[in-house]
């Protein structure tokens, strides 16, 4: 592809046209490295348009309940079956602590997954055991942000308790869930799912229950996991259908929609040997995370402003690489992370503030303390 055409894409972007998919998939499969240069300034610009130049943080943790799940991901390095050396289910004792620690901290959010676990039920039901989660946090410290369950979790509570999607997602909301995390989405094209994830939730039913949050007021977030069997195609089509799932969020006037897209490189180290033997490498290539990165920026920036590289599975080196690439936020200080560690990744569980900080003023730019909802928090 000349690079004329390249420029001539890339120059729409910057008036502010949307990309289409064919011009997105064009951007990916670049190996010119002046072409990529273009797409990284172009992303850049971007980043400043239409999210400034102050790159935010957020001081969260994250706790995941349970590693035991009757699902067999072949990425998941993370689960375990019931009785398994490293099985693991906290007690409502264990939540209790780590949400202290939490907020003595300084959080603002407990960013809390777990496993699905067939046995979390209270008088013979998942939602209840859920709405207990919840509770067990929320009580002690009504202030901090729950940002909670999965699409995918919400579909286990909904199939085990005979329920429809809207009455989960609206317990959840009323006992305090606060916004919904975007993940279990992995790249929402059913080719590539049932590969990854084949007892997860189909591409539809992901974009459902995340249009259903929105429609009762929750915000969510969006992710991707990539660079493990997915092509540029599916990567875009991906994007494509982030990007139209926040229209109809917009354009139907719902009270809620996507807050940020975080890109989730795949780490192999740890993962099951079938998938890592098809990838072939034990951690993400650097450059590729970038482009897709920069691209994400062009496809969807205009729709969804914020943009997170993943620090756990990047490095820090890596993810502040990124925020010159099309990011605005370099994420959270985490406090404990043991899903992308247990794969095998190398950025590490925990990242303090002051680190933070420090990346973020290498690059000259300024930093700021935000929410879950990307308002700002000033600390004193």
């Amino acid at each position: 592809m000349k690079l004329k055409t390249i420029d001539a894409i890339l120059d729409r972007a910057l008036m502010g046209d949307d990309v289409s998919p064919q011009e997105g998939v064009v951007l990916l499969k670049q190996t010119d490295p002046e072409a990529i240069a273009a797409i990284r300034t172009t992303a850049d610009k971007l980043r400043h348009s239409q999210a400034g130049d102050t790159v935010t943080y957020i001081i969260n943790r994250n706790i995941n309940f349970t590693n035991i799940c009757e699902q067999h991901c072949s990425f998941c390095a993370f689960r375990r079956d019931d009785g398994d050396a490293g099985a693991y289910w906290l007690d409502w004792t264990q939540i209790l602590e780590k949400s202290t620690d939490a907020v003595q901290r300084g959080a603002t959010e407990i960013c809390m997954q777990g496993g699905l676990n067939p046995q979390a039920l209270i008088d013979g039901k998942s939602l209840t055991y859920y709405l207990k989660l919840v509770e067990t946090i929320k009580q002690e410290f009504p202030q901090i942000h729950l940002h909670a369950f999965s699409p995918q979790e919400v579909q286990f509570i909904a199939r085990v308790d005979g329920l429809e999607y809207a009455d989960v997602i609206a317990a959840l909301r009323d006992a305090g869930v606060g916004s919904m995390p975007g993940t279990a989405a992995e790249v929402l094209d059913d080719e590539v799912r049932r590969v990854l994830c084949p007892e997860k939730i189909d591409t539809t039913t992901w974009l459902e229950i995340v249009s259903t949050t929105h429609k009762l007021g929750l915000h969510t977030t969006s992710t991707m996991l990539s660079g493990h069997i997915e092509t540029p195609e599916q990567q875009i089509s991906h994007l494509e259908k982030l990007r139209s799932l926040q229209k109809t969020a917009m354009d139907r006037g719902y009270p809620a929609r996507i807050t940020e897209f975080i890109l989730l490189p795949f780490v192999g180290k740890e993962a099951p040997k079938p998938l890592r033997r098809r990838v072939g490498r034990d951690q993400p290539v650097l450059a590729d995370a970038l482009l897709l990165g920069a691209v994400a920026r062009i496809y969807l920036g205009n729709w969804i402003p914020n943009h997170q590289p993943s620090w756990v599975k990047l490095g820090l080196a890596g993810a502040t690489e990124a925020l010159v690439w099309g990011c605005n936020d370099i994420g959270g200080t985490l406090m404990e992370e043991h899903i992308t560690t247990m794969a095998g990744a190398l950025g590490g569980t925990c990242m303090e503030v002051e680190t933070l900080q420090t990346a973020i003023a290498s690059l000259g730019r300024p930093y700021q303390q935000r929410d879950t909802l990307y308002q700002k928090v000033w600390s004193f």
